[in-house]
Formats: C-alpha cells, structure tokens, sequence
C-alpha cells in the first residue's frame, strides 16, 4: 500500500484524527495553526498517509527570530509511538519542511509522558533537549470522570472553604464568546502582571486566539462578580478530551473574596456537558522548586487534588549548528533571568 506524507488540508479529516487520541489538546487543534495565520506566521500541516487513511500528523509554526528561525511544534506530533515508519517519516518531514523554511532547527514537545523509554526514543531520532520550553512540560490533571463529590473531598480543606465563603458572599458567574469581552481581560492581566511580576500578553494577541477558538465553540471566557464587580476571569478552551485552564487572571478584591475557584467548578461542569474526559490546570512546577516564578499559583491549582503529568519536555532537533549555538546560549541565560 502507498505510504504518503503531504499536506493536510481538510479541517474536518485533521480533527476528526487528532481528537481521537485522548492524549491530545488544543495545541494541535486546527483553531491552534489558524491563529497564528492570523498573526501572519506560516503554519504548517503534514500528515503521513497509508493509502488514504492518516496514521500520524504534525502542526508546525515557522517562527522567525535575529537568533535562529525555527519551526516549532508544540503538543505534537500526534501519532501511535510504537510505529517506528510512521514517527520516523515524520521526523524526515519536518526536518524537510524546516530547511525548506531557513529554519536553523525544529523544537517539539509531545504528547508523550516522560520516562526513560520516551527520552531515549528522541535521542534515537536525532534530538537533544532543549534550552528553553515550548510549552506546558508539567500538568496537573483532573478526571472528570470523578462525580463532582468526589472531587471536593479530593480537595484541600483550605479550598474547599474558599468555595464555601465564595457561595457566602454570592458571587456569581458569567459566561462569554465574544472575543470584544478579550478587552477587561486584557486590562485585568496587566494588573495581575505587575503585582505578580510577569511578562503579559498583548490585547492583539490574546483576542486572536480567543476569537480563533470562539468561533468553533471552544472558547469560554469565565468571569466571577460581586455586586458587578470583577474578581476573576478565566480563558478556558475546551478541545478534544480536555478542557483546558489556559490563562486565568483576578483582580485585587477577587483575591480576597474567592472567586477563582467558583470558575473552575463551573467549567468542569460544563466540560462534562460536552462529554469531555480531563480537566488541565495546564503548567504546574515541581513542590520544590520554591523560586520558580508560577510557585505560587502552582500550589493553589494542586489545591485541587490534581494529578502530575510530566511530558517530554522540549527537544529540538539541530539543523544548522552554528546558528542553533547561538540560540542556545541566548535562551540558556534567557532562562536563568527568567526563573522558568
């Protein structure tokens, strides 16, 4: 049978594959690749064909930087890991695409759980990890197959009070898709960013990706009120198997009324309405690691009871060597500053 790698075109055929592995999320949606077309980036999406059946997929952003273009593959590929002429063609792919591209190298970070097999199979495949992440390398994970009792008493005793006090003080939650509302949110994370000390995403940036989701009915923007007020927005996107806790922001008093939390509850709840499995708090950081910039909001997100999910982290695949040396060092520093 003919063995084809080329270009997937068809929104419905990429999917209908990539939502039927329950390992993948948004990262690899479709939605993923048409916002950052809409930010003028190149996208690029191949899949290997066996005859006319797709057996495994990538999505791939060209990212152009003084220090070294690169492709980046975020959440992929999406693919059966134990078929070694499948991971292997898609491998040859996006070298192909990259080159193709002035790409000095390709970064991945798969949906694959991190063990001693998974990071041996990418050293086999010609990859070293990389000096920066790409994405979410540590998850805390929720089963929504878990009745909703069951997952308050898996909670901490600290947050299920604040639940309590927030349904005390009669906060209630509203619920958006249209990416204007992308505007208070924007405004609130700029708030949020000086009193946490972190670097914000543009308004331009934050209303594409909304809208790039709204469109599809994956996109919610969660807001808990108090007398009209604002405590807390969430930007969920719900894609596949998982709903995902992608940004979230609070303002002053939301920190002292408690209005996160009553986010999260309602948005399982709504996750299950769509038959959704898992529900991510997306990045947590090891209990350890005390001087890590998201220490802080890592420890209210395994309030929750979540389990730890540990991917692959970033590996990139070096194309050409003297330019990936001077990335590497730049993000090594860049890292360091960073406390990430």
């Amino acid at each position: 049978m003919a063995v084809d790698v080329r270009d997937v075109t068809n929104k419905n055929e990429w999917d209908a594959f990539v939502t039927a592995h329950r390992e993948a999320n948004f990262l690899h949606s479709w939605q993923w690749g048409e916002f950052h077309m809409s930010r003028g980036k190149t996208v690029i999406r191949r899949g290997v064909y066996v005859g006319e059946k797709l057996e495994g997929v990538y999505e791939g952003v060209v990212e152009t930087a003084r220090r070294g273009t690169h492709l980046a593959i975020a959440g992929g590929p999406i693919v059966d890991w134990e078929n070694t002429d499948v991971v292997q063609l898609l491998r040859d792919d996006m070298k192909q695409r990259a080159l193709a591209n002035h790409c000095a190298f390709v970064r991945v970070r798969p949906q694959l759980e991190k063990s001693d097999e998974s990071l041996a199979l990418f050293e086999r495949l010609g990859f070293r990890p990389a000096p920066y992440y790409l994405s979410v390398e540590h998850a805390g994970i929720l089963d929504l197959h878990k009745s909703e009792e069951e997952l308050l008493k898996g909670m901490r005793q600290r947050l299920r009070r604040a639940l309590r006090k927030a349904e005390k003080n009669n906060i209630t939650v509203e619920t958006s898709t249209d990416p204007d509302d992308i505007a208070e949110f924007y405004r609130i994370q700029l708030e949020t960013a000086r009193r946490h000390d972190f670097t914000h995403f543009s308004e331009d940036f934050l209303k594409k990706q909304f809208k790039a989701f709204a469109d599809d009915n994956s996109a919610v923007l969660y807001t808990a009120k108090h007398e009209g007020e604002i405590l807390a927005q969430n930007f969920m996107i719900f894609y596949g198997n998982e709903a995902s806790y992608h940004y979230g922001v609070s303002t002053e008093l939301g920190t002292k009324l408690s209005g996160a939390p009553l986010l999260h509850m309602q948005a399982m709840r709504d996750a299950r309405e769509r038959g959704i499995g898992r529900y991510s708090f997306w990045g947590i950081v090891d209990e350890d690691d005390t001087n890590h910039r998201f220490y802080g909001v890592s420890v209210f997100k395994r309030g929750f009871g979540v389990d730890e999910l540990k991917y692959v982290p970033a590996h990139d695949l070096v194309l050409m060597p003297a330019k990936y040396q001077v990335n590497w060092l730049i993000e090594t520093v860049r890292r360091k500053v960073r406390k990430v």
